[in-house]
């Protein structure tokens, strides 16, 4: 186990390299959601859940290239990359590798549910964390069963197995950065799927996603429905039903892209029109000033000090953000300057990035 958490805890250097360059382009470009991951569950061999006329690896791949083609059509501009746009099996770190290796801003996983009291319906949406019940458990359990179908699974996930409960423990270590946004991206997907498709909202939940646990973004589990409930087995595969699942996804990523490109740009705007004709950084006396941190680390408790991350660097600032205790290091006026820094940070957590705070007000991202 000890293998197993020193992986987990530090993800493999390779795999981020690719997220220290910032590209080309202007400033504002530089900070707007260019490229999202479009994961259509299962596949090949992998079936996923089976209804009564049904397989999950059939409807969720069909609502997927719908969102894509939605994505192509009114955000032209976005980078889409599929995971799959076929009937081949995906194993779950190659998904992940897919995403990490296009440096994607968002990652979205679209599958199906099932359990066995067929009169459960709705649709929920899943972020990366620890289970709270052993509902949550059970659908972790399902989603990440399918490694059982890759070539030496074993080793590849360096001894877990999906449907041991123990295996799970690991999750409880993880402080995962991206936890708000992924929250914030996952609530506006129920949302949508509550007061614009009419489905029954089984709200925003946590569990041990192993798709969601290797990628190095924001990133959510879509379960669009219930295939073991026979009415919502026929929506799901109905034409006007993909239509209206596929929408919903693509109103939540076009809403997170706006809210994440204004407040990037306010920031630029804002720091720009503040340094003028300044290129000193003071911290005195710096009301309405941009403020640009490095978060680290975001939990539902306080860390205590002598744990990660305050073992990691001597300058950590902590902040609460609704229900979660939010991490930083690093401390500057400059954008500039607080670039410079993020590529030594990420050497030790490599799915950090920057934060700005205006008048004592987290703004971005």
């Amino acid at each position: 186990m000890n293998m197993l958490v020193n992986r987990w805890l530090f993800c493999s250097f390779l795999w981020f390299l690719s997220l220290l360059s910032f590209g080309q382009g202007t400033e504002a470009e530089r900070f707007q959601l260019k490229t999202v991951v479009i994961d259509p569950g299962h596949g090949g061999k992998d079936t996923g859940a089976v209804g009564r006329q049904h397989k999950e690896k059939d409807i969720v791949l069909d609502i997927a290239l719908r969102v894509k083609d939605y994505l192509k059509k009114y955000l032209p501009e976005l980078n889409v990359i599929m995971t799959r746009e076929k009937d081949v099996f995906v194993p779950l770190d190659e998904r992940a590798r897919i995403a990490n290796e296009n440096d994607a801003d968002l990652f979205v996983s679209i599958h199906a549910n099932s359990i066995r009291n067929s009169r459960i319906y709705g649709a929920e949406t899943f972020v990366l964390g620890l289970h709270r019940s052993e509902e949550n458990l059970e659908v972790a359990k399902k989603e990440n069963s399918v490694i059982v179908l890759e070539d030496d699974y074993k080793a590849k996930y360096e001894g877990f197995d999906p449907n041991s409960t123990e295996s799970y423990i690991i999750f409880e270590l993880m402080q995962n950065v991206y936890l708000d946004q992924s929250i914030g991206f996952a609530s506006a997907v129920q949302d949508q799927f509550k007061n614009r498709v009419g489905r029954y909202d089984r709200g925003v939940k946590q569990a041990g996603f192993l798709v969601l646990r290797e990628t190095a973004m924001p990133g959510v589990l879509v379960e669009v429905g219930f295939i073991s409930n026979r009415s919502e087995e026929r929506f799901m595969a109905s034409e006007s039903g993909k239509v209206y699942l596929a929408s919903a996804i693509f109103r939540a990523i076009r809403d997170y892209k706006e809210r994440f490109d204004a407040r990037n740009s306010n920031l630029i705007v804002q720091n720009s029109n503040d340094n003028a004709g300044d290129e000193q950084s003071h911290f005195n006396d710096q009301s309405g000033k941009v403020l640009y941190r490095i978060q680290i680390a975001s939990s539902p408790k306080p860390i205590n000090r002598n744990e990660e991350p305050y073992n990691l660097f001597d300058n950590i600032w902590e902040y609460k953000e609704g229900n979660y205790y939010k991490y930083t290091t690093g401390l500057s006026y400059s954008q500039e300057e607080i670039q410079k820094l993020l590529p030594r940070i990420k050497e030790v957590i490599p799915d950090c990035f920057i934060v700005g705070f205006k008048d004592g007000e987290r703004i971005i991202p």
